[in-house]
């Protein structure tokens, strides 16, 4: 198909969704800002009002922007200095409604939990909603690759080692790539 056959979006719905990306993109940077300055002021604004926040390993459910405030006040107890950081971002509009977008971040963080270093590559599958003119999440569930003591990070990335989210007592399996269709149907598990 043709650039010409392509149906064209008014210039200023393309530059609304350029900004509405830009302050998506804000969005997550922020999160991480706020999670490593424990800047519980903030947390609130970075959440709608029914937001559903949680981690695929468990640890971590809430819903609603006082329970995921709270439920992170109580990681907070056992998480020393922390370094998130964010990578590659998939912003997706919702066609039907121009509020509405989901999107992937591929993210790492370095922490202190519990007096020990540890290491994690964290995949955050989000939905956001724009709410009172701002771009909030309205979930975000924690999908881990790892999440490791600094000292056996190498050993963590060996073959065959599922195991790799190591930040509780016992193991754990990480939640990807193993659990992915696409590695499945590659691997004809």
């Amino acid at each position: 198909m043709s650039m010409s056959a392509l149906p064209l979006e008014s210039l200023e719905r393309r530059i609304r969704r350029l900004e509405d990306r830009e302050e998506i993109h804000e969005l997550i940077a922020r999160y991480g800002l706020v999670m490593d300055d424990r800047d519980m002021a903030s947390m609130e604004d970075l959440f709608t009002a029914d937001v559903v926040l949680r981690s695929m390993d468990g640890v971590l459910n809430a819903t609603g922007r006082s329970a995921v405030v709270d439920q992170f006040r109580g990681r907070f107890k056992v998480l020393g200095p922390s370094n998130h950081f964010s990578h590659d971002k998939i912003i997706r509009f919702d066609e039907a409604d121009p509020d509405r977008a989901t999107g992937l971040v591929l993210s790492h963080a370095e922490m202190n939990r519990k007096g020990q270093a540890m290491l994690t590559a964290i995949r955050y599958q989000d939905a956001y909603r724009r709410e009172l003119g701002r771009w909030k999440f309205s979930e975000r569930v924690l999908k881990f690759f790892y999440y490791v003591p600094a000292a056996q990070y190498l050993d963590a990335l060996g073959p065959g080692l599922a195991m790799r989210n190591r930040a509780y007592d016992s193991p754990m399996p990480a939640d990807w790539p193993e659990n992915l269709p696409s590695w499945k149907h590659y691997y004809g598990v």
